[in-house]
Formats: structure tokens, sequence, C-alpha cells
């Protein structure tokens, strides 16, 4: 697995591109638009979405979707609701049988599937792969330690991954449950609006530790109805994502609920409606497959009234901290 192409520019898809660089592989950076690929070929950075981190020159960057044909790792670093027409970019390009690695997270809103579920469905002449865990796009661009969790459906594809990938600074550990490592990226993006919010408001750090815990209790609920091992949610793809996103201004998610718990409108809080954060998009469609799943998620529910139903913050956190009192460890 020596032929590695990054689909997608992003901060997150050139971090990546950076990082299997350093880990030694043949490296394509595959931007969906050829103008935004010839800016960053010629200032040899990201400057859109990465400014600062130069790319190494061997890393190539282009806009011709041609250079998957030689691939032997594609990862996917499209927003999640480009997963779909992603795919079938990549349908006629790939070889059968080439793992694709999912660096995206979130649910797909027209048909409650998490993005997985639609490479899986989209592409099915793939392997399909996952990467998530705490990983800030701009200190895996800098070459800081940064420590992710790869699944796969099969361990020994999950550990050639990681060989592939792995670095001094970069430190994947192998995993075979693509459910609960996706499912993690997912739901943390929610609660930690909800960290947000809570301190934006003022409740301090107390409040945000309940949540984090609670909403760590409401992500291992809906693995368990899915099937995830519930293992996994107190890895790295479960709090420590979860603990990154919650606690860092450097996430567009936890800035978005501080915003909001600061008095700003949604559309205030987003630059006119510009939603940058992937749990505003995530939380309607994730309550829709709890309830689906016939799972409860009353911290992700209040995100999602305040973000999308017009509910007052007060009034919904009054709600929230009025429900009745319940064993912690209660049955799934």
């Amino acid at each position: 697995m020596q032929r590695v192409v990054v689909y997608g520019a992003g901060a997150f898809g050139t971090a990546l591109a950076i990082a299997a660089r350093r880990a030694g592989r043949e490296v394509a950076l595959l931007a969906r638009d050829a103008a935004a690929a010839a800016a960053i070929a010629q200032a040899g950075e990201n400057r859109a979405y990465l400014p600062g981190i130069r790319i190494d020159k061997a890393i190539r960057v282009t806009g011709d979707a041609a250079v998957l044909a030689a691939a032997e790792i594609v990862i996917l670093a499209t927003p999640a609701q480009s997963v779909r027409a992603a795919a079938a970019a990549l349908a006629p390009r790939i070889q059968p049988r080439t793992p694709v690695v999912l660096a995206t997270k979130g649910i797909e809103q027209a048909t409650g599937l998490l993005a997985g579920e639609v490479l899986a469905e989209s592409l099915p002449q793939a392997r399909v792969a996952m990467l998530s865990g705490p990983s800030f796009a701009h200190e895996i661009g800098q070459g800081l330690p940064t420590a992710v969790t790869v699944a796969a459906g099969a361990e020994a594809l999950a550990l050639a991954l990681v060989q592939a990938l792995g670095s001094v600074s970069f430190r994947p550990y192998a995993s075979t449950d693509l459910i609960g490592v996706e499912l993690g990226g997912v739901v943390k993006n929610v609660i930690a609006i909800a960290c947000g919010i809570a301190l934006g408001r003022g409740f301090g750090e107390n409040a945000r530790a309940a949540l984090m815990t609670r909403g760590l209790a409401e992500m291992a609920r809906l693995g368990h109805a899915l099937g995830a091992d519930a293992r996994t949610f107190i890895g790295l793809a479960g709090i420590g994502d979860l603990a990154l996103t919650a606690t860092s201004t450097a996430s567009r998610n936890y800035s978005l609920g501080l915003a909001l718990g600061r008095g700003k409108s949604f559309s205030e809080a987003t630059g006119g409606g510009k939603v940058l954060a992937e749990g505003a998009f995530t939380a309607p469609a994730l309550l829709a497959r709890a309830k689906r799943e016939g799972v409860e998620m009353p911290i992700a529910a209040a995100v999602d009234a305040v973000l999308h139903r017009g509910a007052a913050v007060d009034a919904t956190i009054k709600e929230l901290l009025a429900r009745p009192f319940r064993a912690e460890q209660a049955a799934y």
C-alpha cells in the first residue's frame, strides 16, 4: 500500500495528505475543483483551508481524477452531505477492492444513513474503512503528536492501513468496529454544540463535564442499538474525540454553541447561514435515526430544538434539567 490518493482538499484532507507523505507514501491530493488544485500547487500551501502549513513538494496536487486509477488507498475527506456524490465520482475510477478510508463524520440528511453506510451502498466494489479520533487538521499539518482510530471490517485490512499511514507524529490504532468509530465522530459534534451553549451561558465547567458524560451515554445507547462495540466509546473515536471537540475554541461545533449561548442567533453565529459546523447538519438527522432505532437522546434533541426549531436557550436548558431523576447506569 504505497500509493495514496486523498480526495477532498479541505483542511482535513490536506492534513491527511501531509500525514501520509510523512509516513513515506506516494501521495496525490485530489481537489474537486481544478482551479483550487492549481492555486494550492502554486502556493505550496492550502491558503483557503490550512494556511501557514507547507505542503511537501513530493505531494502531487491535482484536479485530474485519473490519479485514482493507480491508488492503493483512497482517503475520502469531503463533507458528509457530499459523500454520495463523491462515491459516484470514484466508482468508475478506482480498482475493485481498493480500500476507501472515510475521513468525514455525519449523517446524510435525506436518508438518515451514516456516511459510511452511504459509501458502502454507493461504492460496493471498494473496501470501506473509517478514520476518526481527536485530530484537528492544523495540528496534524504541523506534525504535532496525534492518535486516531482506523477501522475496517477485516482486522488484517485495518492493521495494513495503520502500517501504511502511521508515523512518529501520526499514530493510528486498528479497529474492526466501523459503526462505533463512525458514530463517535457523528454524535460528538452535536454534544460539543451543547457544551458550547452551556459555557456561553455561564453554567460553568461542572455543566460541561455533565454534558460530556451524559452525551457519551447517548452515544453508547445509539451505538448499542446499531451493533457497535461499547469499548469503542471509551477510546479515541469516542471520549477522545468528544473531549477535544467539546473543550476547544478551535472546534467549529463548540464555537457555534458558544456563540449561541452568548445570545447570538443561529444566523449570526453561522455568518448569515453559512454553516461550517457539521453538528448543525447532523442534529436533526441524528434524532431521526435515533427515533427509528427507539433510542432516547435528550441532549441531542435539545441542540436540535435550539438550532432548527426556534427554541429559546434558557427554556430548553430548563426542560433538560427538569427531566426525571434516574439511575446513571440505566439499561439501554
